[in-house]
């Protein structure tokens, strides 16, 4: 009896946050939106930056790019509090770009995810351009096609490891709550998403809320991973054939 007890409030507290997601609440609505905007953003920008870079690298040979490569796949690991402390320094009044005023604001919170994000792209894109099989390039040279085309062609090949590169930086900024806590200050209409609510409406003891965001954050982790399986599967039947 007294441990069905102890289980009522949560009991009680999954069947509010159930009811504001089926109510469609206002507020958990805007906090929905503007996280997947800021991701959307961040993630639109690391991955032009980043197959860009990750291309870069994997068709050209020069110095020190074992050396980049290297820092990229140490980066992907960056600790999300330390990006938040730079991108902090850098938009702050006294910091080089203070006087664009963009510290806790949207804006601030995109770079620090894109700056999360980047790393992964152009490593995973790298790391699918330089595995495609040297015959691809041989063969389109060989049908006379222009060094442009010749690359469009292996990164093609490569679709898959690029596109699984991308759906890992999404997971990576939809989960992130450190750098942009930082960053965006956790304002209310304006910078809070769902990782930094979950964290305050906790600390507030507003579970209704938290747990409601918690369940729909998961929801979202476990598409971009059911995507990101699919993808890799797809990958490994094309390069099986």
């Amino acid at each position: 009896m007294t441990n069905l007890g102890t289980m009522d409030p949560i009991i009680e507290g999954f069947k509010k946050a159930f009811a504001l997601i089926l109510a469609m609440d206002r507020e958990l609505i805007g906090i929905i939106f503007l996280s997947v905007k800021v991701s959307g953003l961040a993630l639109t920008a690391a991955t032009i930056l980043g197959l860009s870079l990750g291309a870069f690298l994997g068709f050209r040979k020069f110095p020190l790019k074992g050396a980049i490569v290297s820092i990229l796949n140490t980066l992907m690991g960056l600790p999300p509090v330390v990006v938040g402390l730079f991108v902090y320094l850098l938009l702050s009044r006294s910091g080089p770009l203070g006087f664009m005023g963009l510290l806790y604001t949207p804006s601030a919170m995109v770079i620090a995810q894109t700056i999360l994000a980047l790393p992964i792209v152009a490593s995973l894109s790298n790391s699918a351009i330089v595995s495609v099989d040297p015959i691809v390039k041989q063969a389109s040279m060989t049908l006379g096609a222009t060094p442009f085309q010749v690359s469009l062609t292996i990164i093609r090949e490569a679709r898959y490891g690029i596109m699984s590169g991308i759906i890992a930086a999404l997971g990576r900024v939809m989960a992130e709550v450190g750098a942009i806590l930082i960053v965006g200050g956790n304002i209310a209409g304006y910078t809070r998403v769902m990782t930094t609510t979950i964290a305050l409406e906790t600390d507030k003891g507003n579970f209704e809320l938290a747990l409601a965001l918690g369940i729909i954050l998961l929801f979202i982790s476990l598409a971009i991973n059911l995507v990101l399986h699919l993808i890799q599967k797809k990958g490994v039947i094309q390069a099986g054939r």
